[in-house]
């Protein structure tokens, strides 16, 4: 019985002794921490107030460290975080091809963004060279790729249109004037019989690190409508026939097979197409054939083909 209450009361003393070991450590660690000390510290750099003529390149410094006299506490502070400097790009200089800020430009803004109760005695630069570039833009066409399949008797009803058309990019001259088109990501549609509309990410070259693009996406659509086919017959026109002569043409009129769409068939006429045979391309031979060519035929129509691409004729005097 004694043995256990001896054993309790050590375990109390223990605990005791430890509450009271802990609280002196941090007592003296609360003590040191208000000392002042002279030490190193990290600040990341954030550019900000560019001028709309330049843009900030990729290989700018983003870390500068500082020699500081403060409390420990602040030391504690910035060991654990990274403390943000803002740097006003308006305020560099050119100086021999390059943009810098002077040590004395730059110490002041810290000072303004620093607590009263840090001194900054010195920097690990004596200037700080910002990668800054002059600004050049350029608007670029977008082209769709598409793999478009349609279904039988279907046809696309007009051009495909993106939207929007072009894309306006800003960097350095010498990457931008690399950039003739933008295409989009592919588009895949098989057996296709109605309209289609595909909202797509673009895809832009390698290697343009300076580069900002206006956007990344674009819409691709297209009209897709139901085909058909319908005959024409059209009077044959012979040109070049030799002065007091005449042509006749076996037949003289011929077989034109058009395609297009349904509404847009009725609207077509014979008068719509212009078949021309040239006799001056025979060139003293002779043949008896004449070769056939469509020189006028209506818009908006999907195909347009000759039954027979010639003729037979006969050359008469006058």
């Amino acid at each position: 019985m004694f043995k256990k209450v001896l054993r309790g009361l050590n375990k109390k003393k223990v605990k005791v002794f430890s509450l009271f070991l802990l609280c002196s450590f941090l007592a003296w660690f609360i003590s040191n921490l208000s000392d002042t000390y002279e030490s190193r510290a990290y600040f990341t750099l954030n550019y900000r107030n560019l001028p709309d003529s330049l843009l900030l390149g990729k290989n700018s410094d983003n870390l500068i460290e500082a020699k500081l006299r403060t409390s420990g506490f602040q030391f504690l502070y910035y060991k654990i975080f990274k403390t943000r400097i803002d740097i006003d790009v308006s305020q560099v200089e050119f100086q021999n091809g390059d943009y810098v800020m002077s040590e004395e430009a730059l110490r002041k803004q810290m000072d303004q963004q620093l607590s009263q109760s840090i001194s900054l005695l010195e920097l690990d630069r004596r200037t700080l060279e910002i990668d800054l570039y002059q600004v050049d833009s350029k608007k670029i066409p977008i082209e769709a790729k598409l793999d478009l399949q349609l279904e039988q008797n279907y046809i696309l009803d007009g051009k495909i249109k993106i939207l929007p058309d072009s894309i306006e990019v800003k960097g350095p001259s010498n990457e931008i004037d690399t950039i003739n088109s933008i295409k989009t990501s592919l588009i895949q549609l098989n057996n296709v019989n109605a309209d289609f509309s595909n909202e797509v990410s673009l895809v832009f070259p390698k290697g343009l690190d300076n580069s900002i693009f206006s956007i990344g996406r674009a819409t691709v659509s297209g009209k897709v409508s139901k085909f058909s086919e319908k005959v024409f017959e059209v009077p044959v026109q012979v040109i070049n026939v030799p002065q007091g002569y005449q042509i006749k043409t076996f037949p003289d009129v011929v077989t034109v097979l058009c395609k297009a769409t349904i509404e847009r068939l009725k609207e077509i006429s014979a008068s719509d197409f212009e078949i021309v045979a040239d006799y001056g391309q025979l060139m003293g031979s002779e043949s008896s054939t004449l070769f056939l060519e469509i020189t006028e035929s209506p818009q908006k129509v999907y195909d347009v083909k000759l039954e027979s691409n010639t003729v037979n004729f006969v050359l008469e005097q006058q």
